[in-house]
């Protein structure tokens, strides 16, 4: 095992830790990329990471206290609710390899409604990391593709690697093909392709595991080290877990965060599951000016997908159904509901097998007690039949 050094930082002052730093942020799948670079990582280095999605300013100041001489690496995620929020996680610890998964809606309602603004107060982290340090972009986001051409160079001299499936990247995924409950794909490496596998579902997560690959090659991982890592990657609770609990009966928990880009990759994987009824149960909060259309996208983007029934949860699921019904999606199907318990007594009757369900919300809206409430109910009618 090869040390990369380490010393414990000062929480009380600014600090640049003397091992590599790795900070993920994004507007999803910060978590998910973050656990996937320390799987693959730990499979060479003693690493630090954070837990969870311990990603705010207190959290980072107690990281800088944690982290001792015995760990060679610390992968941290970095979350922004404020304009300056980035800037501020690096004057606590500065990293050197910077990751932005993604650019979309999250948030978007702090900063003015604005995803360009949003855009720009995540290129922050580009701004305040070592200025000889290794940025890893998503350019099938095209906000970050923008990255490269913004004027970062007057202080920051380091190197930018992107990822991509559907753009030419650095790091290039192909072929890829679902296999049971994670996807099967080839990255280019140096010019030459290579197998790997994600025991995840949705393309998203290619995405995601394209970011490990990138910050884990540029680490000195082998090619060997990264596979193994990857495979061995365990997901994270309340983010796309799925669970059969009945007779060909699929609970999709998706219910730590939601925003517009969440939703459509997690109605992505719903249609993935082969089965016969698919019922999409989705709810957002407040995104400022972004809110009316955001849940109208995700209307829209519901009618187009194998979704047989649409339930809308939330202050402003009107906006959704609306979308749904526009783009086609038959009324007689899309149910709006006030309260959990309402959804839940409407829910009861499709309880049955041959149906899949997908629970998406946003973490305020505590949709994890509707899947609670599936599982529960159907184990019950599962003993009941036999």
């Amino acid at each position: 095992m090869r040390r990369l050094g380490g010393k414990r930082a000062k929480a009380k002052q600014p600090v640049q830790l003397h091992l590599p730093v790795v900070a993920v942020t994004g507007s999803a799948g910060k978590t998910t990329t973050k656990e996937m670079i320390a799987s693959i990582l730990s499979t060479q280095f003693t690493i630090y990471k954070s837990r969870g999605n311990r990603n705010y300013l207190g959290n980072l100041k107690a990281h800088a206290q944690q982290i001792g001489p015995e760990h060679q690496v610390a992968v941290l995620e970095y979350g922004l609710l404020y304009k300056g929020d980035l800037t501020r996680h690096c004057r606590i610890i500065q990293p050197g390899y910077a990751v932005i998964t993604n650019i979309g809606s999250a948030h978007v309602g702090n900063v003015g409604s604005d995803i360009r603004a949003l855009a720009m107060a995540k290129s922050e982290l580009i701004r305040a990391m070592d200025p000889k340090g290794k940025v890893f972009l998503n350019v099938d986001c095209s906000y970050s593709r923008e990255f490269t051409q913004q004027p970062f160079r007057g202080r920051f001299q380091g190197e930018f690697f992107t990822i991509g499936i559907k753009h030419q990247a650095d790091y290039q995924a192909s072929g890829l093909k679902r296999e049971g409950d994670g996807i099967r794909f080839h990255c280019s490496i140096d010019g030459e392709r290579f197998p790997f596998f994600v025991p995840v579902r949705g393309e998203h997560n290619v995405s995601n595991a394209l970011l490990a690959i990138a910050v884990s090659h540029q680490l000195g991982v082998p090619v060997s080290g990264i596979e193994k890592g990857l495979r061995q990657f365990q997901p994270q609770n309340r983010r796309l877990t799925t669970m059969n609990v009945g007779p060909n009966v699929n609970v999709i928990d998706d219910t730590y965060s939601s925003n517009p880009q969440a939703v459509k990759a997690a109605l992505d994987v719903l249609e993935e599951l082969e089965t016969g009824t698919r019922i999409a149960i989705l709810g957002m909060l407040e995104m400022g000016r972004y809110t009316v259309p955001g849940h109208s996208f995700v209307g829209k983007y519901a009618c187009r997908k194998q979704v047989d029934y649409l339930y809308a949860l939330g202050k402003h699921a009107r906006y959704i159904a609306a979308g749904a019904i526009r783009a086609g999606f038959p009324p007689e199907r899309v149910i709006l509901c006030r309260s959990k318990k309402q959804l839940h007594r409407m829910l009861h009757e499709h309880i049955r097998p041959d149906t899949s369900f997908l629970v998406k919300g946003s973490h305020r809206l505590r949709m994890n007690r509707t899947v609670d409430f599936l599982c529960r109910k159907a184990s019950a009618i599962s003993e009941q039949n036999g």
